[in-house]
């Protein structure tokens, strides 16, 4: 404690006793103590005991104070950590006599009055300069400067050259549709081709690859049939080796066929010799036809009894096919996958095909590739099954595929090896992705990181803004049919599948089931097993649940989603779902309410029943009938025919047999008949008896797979 404050504290014990009587002569002590010139009065009086009064300007209550209230002298000195505040001196403000400084008015930054081209697309390349892409996109120097400066890069001249990737940047800013020209300088050397075995389902497709590379996978797969996409190399027996394309024969996967010819070289059309050309083998030959690419065709399955090779060359050339039999290059080969018998054959038209093509490709450079399937693994992330069409994919590059983007951690091959690179025509698994993409994405390999995540990040965009322009269109669709269609009932439904082209697949073949009755609304799809997710999401839409090819889930979903009452449909082969689906929507439609004659019957006599009493009520006739054909009900309506013409049209007022009330007759049983406000009854006439009936739709199913819903 400082010195100067001992004599403070010591002096407010230092009090004298004063003695006063108040106005009712009650006497009363008062204690006057001093300190620093202050005199504090203490008084017993009543009302007055608890209040301390100085007699200078301060009125201090409680006067037990501390320390800090003994330190209250005239401000002077103040004790350690307190500080006393400063009175500001006050001034009054004047009164403006000038008006305010207006700023100067900046105007705001045009933004880029280009319009939105969703159908246009541009072709852009590595190296390209802002005019050229100027040109091509329609907007001008400025615009595209502003785009690239909001993207850090600084392009002063129209005459420098940008990167491939900031140009599809820029397009995607200004909306424009892009397709990337890949160069072709580099060192050029032949590659493998790549085969695409196509034709109708369960021609023998898959137990052809079987015996080119002996082993069996047509045993392994559910029903016997192809259900995605499958790359592999093999090895012939030159030496040689083919990249070989497996596509599903189901109607439900013509997206697949169409993705494996894209990436193809070489189409093997396989056509059963007892089955001759079905619908999937017309289809595989227009999308060989789109996608410009030359057809071997295998006709297999020539040892069986009912084989007519002729008859399928024949039906191949009034489809336009020009074969060599008739003239044309088309190459034929009749073969047997089960016996192998001709897979020498086939295997020197495949060398001699691709002979004539020169298969040349760039192996050096940035790498080109096409997404042929894609799938989720529980302990390796999303993968997708790739293949190389030019460069060289390296392990440990960023990349973006379609929408997705990531940095390859791993590249396997076929066997299931790790391999550091990819070549040409190599089908390869990539491991790394950030996200599952697309089957049928193209792969683009990027400088960085961030240049990866700014292509993702634009697509991603672009996706969503064209995903929100299909809603619309299709929404106004389903208004127009709303207005014809009285009642449409809406079937929400989550997909799930083991691959990406198989969600793609089933989706496309479920929509395919709309109706005029039922409204097929695909609300989720997924890759991968049913999760706990799902069953959320099904149980807030009241949604099916339609997993394809993946594991039966575990038994707490099995039990969620039985209290929730959420429906769960698991197949391994497409044609068994799609019929159950057709099934449940069938039974989900409301139908069609119609009229129908459900029973006929002729007058033999006519009764009177006369003089009956008020309560009973009037007069009337009875029609005695036979049933000639169907039944009569009560609950019908009665239609009255004389010489073909309708005489009346009314509800059934009574319906007995053998004088007892009956709701049903049926054919050969005598009735009589009262139909209400009608007596005009002859012997000879025709009854007939009208009910409605609701009308379901039917689900209709072809040979060649395909499916409808007929209302």
């Amino acid at each position: 404690m400082s010195k100067q404050l001992m004599p403070r504290l010591l002096g407010m014990f230092r009090s004298r006793m004063q003695v006063g009587v108040d106005k009712s002569g009650n006497r009363y002590f008062t204690r006057v103590k001093e300190v620093d010139g202050f005199k504090f009065l203490h008084s017993d009086k009543p009302k007055v005991a608890a209040n301390c009064t100085a007699y200078k300007h301060y009125t201090i209550r409680n006067f037990h104070a501390g320390v800090y209230m003994l330190a209250w002298n005239r401000k002077r000195e103040e004790v350690a950590g307190l500080k006393a505040p400063k009175k500001e001196k006050r001034v009054k403000k004047e009164n403006r006599t000038q008006p305010p400084v207006e700023a100067p008015y900046v105007a705001p930054k045009p933004k880029i009055a280009i319009k939105s081209s969703p159908d246009k697309t541009v072709d852009i390349f590595d190296g390209m300069t802002l005019i050229d892409l100027a040109k091509r996109t329609g907007a001008s120097i400025v615009a595209l400067q502003d785009i690239l400066a909001d993207l850090g890069e600084k392009v002063e001249s129209e005459f420098n050259s940008i990167s491939v990737d900031l140009a599809e940047l820029v397009a995607m800013e200004l909306g424009v549709n892009i397709r990337r020209m890949h160069t072709g300088e580099g060192t050029v050397e032949p590659r493998p081709a790549v085969v695409t075995v196509m034709g109708h389902v369960d021609h023998g497709k898959t137990s052809l690859l079987d015996s080119l590379r002996q082993t069996s996978v047509a045993a392994k797969e559910a029903g016997g049939i192809t259900q995605h996409i499958g790359a592999f190399v093999v090895e012939m027996t030159s030496g040689a080796s083919i990249t070989f394309l497996d596509t599903p024969g189901h109607a439900a996967f013509s997206a697949m066929r169409a993705r494996g010819a894209a990436v193809t070289d070489i189409v093997v059309l396989v056509v059963a010799a007892d089955d001759g050309v079905m619908p999937q083998t017309l289809e595989a030959m227009s999308h060989a036809k789109s996608a410009n690419v030359p057809v071997v065709v295998a006709i297999n399955k020539c040892d069986k009894s009912g084989a007519d090779p002729e008859r399928v060359r024949i039906q191949l050339g009034s489809e336009g096919l020009l074969l060599e039999d008739m003239g044309g290059d088309v190459q034929v080969v009749e073969i047997s996958a089960l016996a192998k018998l001709g897979l020498d054959k086939l295997e020197e038209a495949l060398f001699l095909q691709a002979e004539m093509m020169d298969l040349k490709a760039r192996i050096d450079g940035p790498a080109q590739a096409f997404v042929v399937e894609a799938r989720v693994d529980r302990g390796r992330g999303p993968l997708a099954t790739a293949i190389v069409k030019a460069g060289t994919l390296v392990s440990g590059q960023h990349i973006v595929v379609g929408a997705e983007w990531g940095r390859i951690r791993s590249l396997r091959d076929t066997a299931g090896n790790i391999t550091e690179f990819a070549k040409p025509a190599m089908p390869i698994e990539i491991e790394g992705l950030r996200g599952l993409p697309m089957a049928g994405d193209d792969v683009v390999v990027v400088d960085s990181e961030e240049r990866a995540r700014m292509l993702s990040q634009g697509r991603k965009k672009k996706q969503e803004k064209d995903r929100l322009q299909k809603i619309d269109e299709d929404m106004t669709e389903e208004a127009e049919m709303a207005e014809e269609t009285p009642e449409r009932v809406e079937m929400p439904i989550i997909v799930k599948a083991d691959v990406q082209g198989s969600v793609q697949a089933v989706t496309d073949a479920l929509r395919s089931l709309n109706s005029q009755q039922v409204f097929v609304n695909i609300v989720h799809v997924g890759v991968g097993p049913i999760s706990h997710h799902d069953i959320d999401l099904a149980q807030a839409c009241r949604a099916y649940i339609v997993g394809f090819n993946i594991r039966t889930p575990p038994s707490s979903i099995t039990l969620a989603a039985t209290q929730a009452n959420i429906k769960i449909l698991l197949h391994k082969v497409i044609y068994h779902l799609l019929e159950e689906m057709g099934r449940v929507i069938v039974e989900k439609a409301p139908g069609t309410a119609e009229t129908q004659i459900s029973g006929e019957a002729e007058i033999l006599n006519i009764f009177e029943l006369k003089g009956r009493s008020k309560s009973k009520g009037p007069d009337i006739k009875i029609a005695g009938c036979r049933i000639t054909d169907g039944h009569f009900s009560k609950s019908g309506t009665m239609r009255l025919l004389r010489s073909g013409d309708v005489v009346f049209e009314g509800p059934c007022a009574s319906l007995k047999r053998e004088k007892q009330d009956t709701e049903t007759i049926n054919k050969g049983n005598d009735c009589g008949l009262v139909i209400q406000d009608c007596d005009d009854f002859q012997v000879g006439d025709i009854v007939q008896c009208l009910e409605q009936v609701i009308r379901k739709p039917k689900f209709i199913s072809t040979q060649s797979g395909a499916v409808r819903i007929e209302c």
